[in-house]
């Protein structure tokens, strides 16, 4: 058993832990609020942007003067994994969730006899990733000092991913994120942003358009503003998901610390009664020696 002043020590460490998670709660919070206002903010215009551009793309379905980033290569031996995490931890299983979806892909991918390359965003997915997958790594996108962040910093990003592209690094890319839905809810999201990918939109829709100067032309200026704006939009989730995140693992740590120091000490009350007991038995015994 132990003596009463480990205990007293431990309650008091956890009492200090108790705090400490409590304010970072409070942090999370504040921050989530702005974080979910700014990715709700983004659906609607990374929406209008995917229909637009799938309206473009469905015109364009066949043609040989398509741009490259919607024909793509026409081959998909090698594929780009862009790994979006977060800079700090004590998020939960946030991050893990996001790496083990990407590992999964790899996996596949590698099974299948394709080449893989991943560029992360965020070190908490590289430090992840580097154990089994270090050979792999072809760059890093470090955001440590980006206090919030804003489409300058989605644009390099991408700017970073098409010149690969360009260059011929590889055929196929697929963005990892979390996307928000809730405080306890954040859903790991695979999306290929190039060559790119929509869903087809309904014929009475894409008859209402008419494009000046052509479709090609559009598409070829919208194409990489498409990109960026996806890459945004998952910097924005991952924003959101990562306060989310971290808000209910904090208020899970705050609980257990109570629950710790409400069980300490009813262990540190009941080994004081003891050595009390012990005492007093001690005491009557040398009196009655007497």
């Amino acid at each position: 058993m132990p003596n009463l002043k480990d205990l007293k020590n431990r309650i008091e460490s956890v009492k200090n832990t108790r705090k400490i998670t409590k304010a970072m709660q409070m942090v999370a919070a504040a921050k989530l609020r702005r974080a979910q206002d700014a990715a709700e903010a983004g659906r609607p215009y990374a929406d209008r942007m995917t229909a637009v551009l799938g309206g473009l793309a469905s015109s364009m379905s066949g043609s040989e003067s398509a741009p490259r980033l919607l024909a793509g290569t026409g081959s998909d031996d090698t594929h780009l994994l862009v790994v979006m995490t977060a800079e700090r931890g004590l998020c939960g299983g946030f991050n893990s969730s996001i790496a083990k979806l990407a590992r999964v892909k790899a996996d596949e991918l590698v099974a299948a006899g394709k080449t893989v390359k991943i560029l992360t965003v965020g070190k908490k997915g590289r430090d992840q990733l580097k154990r089994d997958f270090g050979d792999m790594m072809i760059g890093h996108v470090d955001l440590t000092e980006v206090k919030r962040v804003g489409y300058n910093d989605a644009d390099k990003i991408a700017r970073d991913v098409m010149g690969r592209f360009d260059a011929g690094e590889f055929d196929v890319a697929t963005l990892f994120f979390s996307r928000f839905e809730s405080v306890i809810s954040q859903v790991p999201t695979a999306a290929q942003i190039i060559p790119a990918s929509f869903e087809a939109p309904e014929e009475e829709a894409s008859a209402l358009y008419d494009y000046e100067p052509n479709e090609e032309a559009i598409l070829a200026d919208l194409l990489p503003r498409g990109v960026a704006t996806q890459v945004f939009t998952a910097l924005l989730e991952n924003g959101a998901s990562e306060q989310g995140a971290r808000m209910s693992a904090m208020d899970n740590a705050t609980r257990n610390a109570g629950d710790m120091i409400d069980s300490l000490t009813i262990e540190f009350n009941r080994s004081r009664q003891a050595v009390i007991t012990n005492e007093l038995i001690e005491i009557i015994s040398g009196a009655e020696a007497l």
